[in-house]
């Protein structure tokens, strides 16, 4: 059975997690499925937008599969913690826009998988939470980072060390979630912020994107630099033209990613 579901539609990617009798954790081999699909993905020009959600109607991933786990000699463990650190840090790189569908539990590494995309949608039933210190161990796939980047460091402290599950109302409050929808609707909202997204210059975007995300993490001045440089690189595309030549003739822009 594939473990990661992968289509494109419409300019958007859809990934989905494909072990629901598992809760969609990650063993090894789903990990390396996953990160085969994003390296396709990153070259893809056909692709604009991700959508990540987890097969069923239980969980988008309840983290890494402790079944496997138990049955790991402490190497494997450790190739294990390098390989799923690597896949999300390949995901959170990913040029495009990436959208997760948070459609039930998303704990442990699920919830660091979440953390890793650029938005998250989180359906009404659905929880949340970094659980790695109620099992003895520490969010090894960029919670510890990702999560006092996002919503500051008391508040990432306290979900850390208390293991506390939230539900969508509370992941809300925190500034986990971008916006909380019935379940049955977490992918077609997520679609429909893809297609917002999809409609505008794909390197204009992908610019942006990346002005943001090196930018946040440095000063100001070098900041304003990043996104001078980035700026620059949507000067000589042909999308450029289109949308000036479009807004002269009154009518939407038909950009091609060039």
């Amino acid at each position: 059975m594939t473990n990661v579901l992968y289509t494109v539609e419409n300019y958007t990617a859809f990934l989905t997690i494909n072990r629901p009798e598992s809760l969609n954790c990650f063993n090894y081999e789903t990990l390396e499925q996953l990160e085969e699909i994003v390296e396709e993905i990153r070259s893809n020009r056909e692709v604009r937008t991700v959508i990540i959600t987890g097969a069923g109607e239980k969980a988008f991933s309840a983290g890494a599969d402790l079944k496997e786990r138990k049955t790991l000699t402490e190497q494997q463990v450790k190739r294990n913690l390098y390989k799923i650190g690597e896949v999300f840090f390949k995901i959170e790189q990913l040029p495009q826009p990436v959208i997760a569908g948070i459609n039930g539990y998303a704990f442990g590494g699920g919830m660091e998988l979440a953390l890793a995309c650029d938005f998250r949608i989180m359906g009404d039933h659905a929880q949340i939470g970094l659980t790695e210190t109620s099992l003895g161990i520490i969010p090894g796939a960029g919670g510890t980072q990702r999560l006092p980047r996002l919503i500051g460091e008391a508040r990432a402290m306290e979900l850390i060390l208390t293991a506390r599950r939230l539900n969508a109302e509370d992941a809300l409050k925190y500034g986990l979630v971008l916006e909380i929808v019935p379940g049955d609707q977490v992918l077609e909202v997520c679609k429909e912020l893809a297609e917002a997204i999809s409609k505008n210059g794909p390197v204009a975007v992908q610019q942006a994107k990346f002005a943001i995300k090196n930018g946040l993490n440095a000063d100001l001045h070098t900041g304003l630099q990043i996104e001078r440089k980035a700026y620059e690189i949507t000067i000589p595309t042909e999308d450029r033209v289109e949308a000036l030549q479009a807004f002269s003739e009154k009518r939407k822009p038909v950009f091609k990613g060039k």
